[in-house]
């Protein structure tokens, strides 16, 4: 089967037809981009989605991913992202392997079919001025043979008449002659024409109508199989993906498969235990016999008997009570029991029985605001990040001792002195970082029932009120109450904490002034704004009586009525030698 033979007469509809084949791969062509379009958009989108809902960096979403459930959606977010990593290869694969190679090749189909019919116009002209050439010899030969009638008729009317001369018959018969040969001389040519044409027109369809159509048949195939190629690419570009696809869908199930509920209650009981002990039984209430509480040194007495005390240091916290303004109105009834437990079962614990409470809307410095449990880590957490933050400062100030040092060895790569300033600042950031540190540590020794600074007495202060801190606590909103029915937690914690604080500077009220060992010249100005500390001034000579012991600190004294401890790499200190515990350096 050829075009060449079966469809020699059909040039214009294999023209259009090759046309159509043409538009329809550029409508295949069109159809690929738009699938490609599609996949980046849709992979775009996945992509937001999935960064839309993961955690924002230092946020309470970021908290909440400790649970597992959290977690795992946390990985379905990570897989969805690289599934869309996928689509935008499918997108890419696509455009690589189908959109551009077909794009090109309909370029040079385009030119091919061009170049294939521009011949076979050609052969068409050419057979075309051949049928005009025969037709033209054709009419002359035609014309030539009526002329020669005509004249060969006019010499033998000639001849046939006596009135005419000799000469005009001789004329004449000449004039015949010449139209006769002119006849011969156009069969002739027409002959020759009509040979040549024969021969044209059989190689016009025989010879260069067939190979064009064959040419042109054989752009067509290959369009084809092209185009059918592509579709296979298509698929093959689908599949390829497929098992990462699946991948990522196994991720998603193994991340399912990894909830643990156990492991989310735990993580939920870490989070918000409080520590405290439930509340214990609520005491009857017998109404049968009224009794109103008066104000008396009685009840007093009988109050103080019937409750334990907290001494501290000796102190009474009932001898606080005469001083309080007496309310000489009669006690308001108590309200119900029921009323008191749906009270006690809906509302929040009160936090305010804590003497660490500070009444301000901003969260306490200490954490006193949050229970036991809680208020511990957030101090462990605190503290592991000062570490961090000292261990950072830390290695910077070996990095530029290290810098100085190389300064030093080689004055020509920089000067040691610019360096001083910096390494000043760093070192004054650790120290401040390390008191930062042993405050929180305090306060975190505090909370787990461990405090080495304290003195004996102090310790069995503080282990008398804790055996009474539960039943102080659980009691706290009736135990505050005065004689005369107000309520006095305010005043009654300043005073445990005033006593306590009293007791404390009592021990140290009887020692002696340490005796001066020394001077130091301040290097460098320090704020002193924690306990224990002095604040001074660069260029200020102070008396040392007690030297670094280890730790960092050098205790100094100024005006024989205030002192305090500075950091050692603030001050630079002068010994005396005959002075007491002074050590000789030589």
């Amino acid at each position: 089967m050829s075009w060449g033979t079966e469809l020699w007469d059909q040039f214009d509809n294999l023209e259009k037809h090759t046309q159509w084949g043409i538009d329809i791969l550029e409508k295949y062509i069109k159809f690929v981009k738009e699938r490609t379009d599609i996949e980046l958009s849709y992979a775009k989108q996945l992509r937001n989605l999935s960064k839309k809902y993961q955690p924002k960096k230092n946020s309470k979403e970021e908290e909440e991913y400790k649970y597992t459930a959290c977690k795992a959606f946390l990985s379905t977010l990570n897989e969805m992202n690289d599934y869309a990593g996928q689509h935008e290869v499918i997108s890419e694969n696509m455009t690589s392997q189908i959109t551009v190679d077909l794009m090109r090749y309909v370029q040079e189909l385009k030119q091919e079919r061009k170049s294939n019919f521009h011949d076979g116009r050609k052969a068409q002209q050419h057979i075309e001025t051949c049928w005009k050439q025969l037709e033209s010899s054709k009419r002359r030969f035609e014309r030539d043979c009526k002329e020669a009638d005509r004249a060969q008729q006019y010499f033998e009317k000639m001849d046939a008449d006596i009135n005419v001369t000799k000469a005009d018959v001789e004329k004449a018969r000449q004039q015949a002659q010449l139209r006769h040969q002119m006849a011969e001389d156009s069969k002739a040519e027409y002959s020759s024409i009509l040979q040549r044409f024969n021969q044209e027109q059989w190689e016009y369809y025989h010879t260069h109508i067939p190979n064009i159509f064959q040419k042109i048949q054989e752009m067509e195939e290959r369009r084809i199989v092209r185009i059918g190629e592509s579709m296979k690419t298509y698929a093959e570009v689908d599949r390829q993906v497929i098992p990462i696809i699946g991948k990522c869908l196994d991720g998603i199930v193994k991340a399912a498969e990894s909830i643990d509920q156990k492991n989310d209650s735990q993580l939920v009981v870490e989070a918000y235990k409080s520590g405290f002990e439930p509340p214990g039984d609520i005491e009857f209430e017998d109404y049968t016999q009224p009794m109103k509480r008066t104000v008396s040194e009685n009840s007093l007495s009988s109050s103080k008997e019937g409750k334990p005390e907290l001494k501290f240091g000796g102190k009474s916290r009932g001898k606080l009570w005469p001083f309080i303004k007496k309310n000489k109105s009669p006690k308001q009834q108590k309200e119900p029991l029921s009323h008191r437990f749906n009270e006690f079962m809906t509302s929040k614990p009160k936090i305010h029985c804590f003497r660490s409470l500070k009444r301000g809307g901003a969260t306490p410095e200490d954490f006193s605001n949050l229970p036991p449990e809680q208020r511990r880590k957030k101090l462990q957490q605190k503290v592991d990040d000062l570490n961090k933050e000292i261990q950072k400062e830390t290695d910077q100030r070996d990095a530029i001792t290290k810098m100085k040092d190389v300064y030093l060895k080689n004055p020509q790569m920089g000067d040691p002195a610019s360096l001083d300033h910096k390494l000043a600042e760093v070192t004054q950031n650790i120290e401040r970082l390390r008191l930062e540190t042993q405050k929180f540590e305090a306060w975190l020794a505090e909370v787990e029932g461990r405090l080495p600074a304290r003195s004996e007495q102090a310790r069995r202060q503080s282990g008398m009120y804790d055996g009474q801190t539960h039943q102080t606590v659980t009691n706290c909103a009736q135990d505050r109450e005065s004689p005369d029915g107000s309520y006095t937690e305010e005043q009654s914690q300043e005073s445990e904490l005033k006593v306590l604080a009293t007791d404390f500077d009592d021990e140290f009220d009887d020692e002696e002034p340490l005796p001066a060992i020394g001077t130091c010249k301040a290097l460098y100005t320090f704020e002193g704004q924690n306990e224990g500390t002095i604040s001074v001034v660069e260029g200020e000579m102070l008396s040392v009586i007690e030297e670094d012991k280890g730790d960092g600190w050098t205790r100094i004294r100024r005006n024989e009525d205030e002192e305090g401890y500075v950091p050692t790499s603030y001050v630079e200190v002068y010994l005396d030698k005959n002075a007491k515990g002074a050590k000789t350096y030589i």
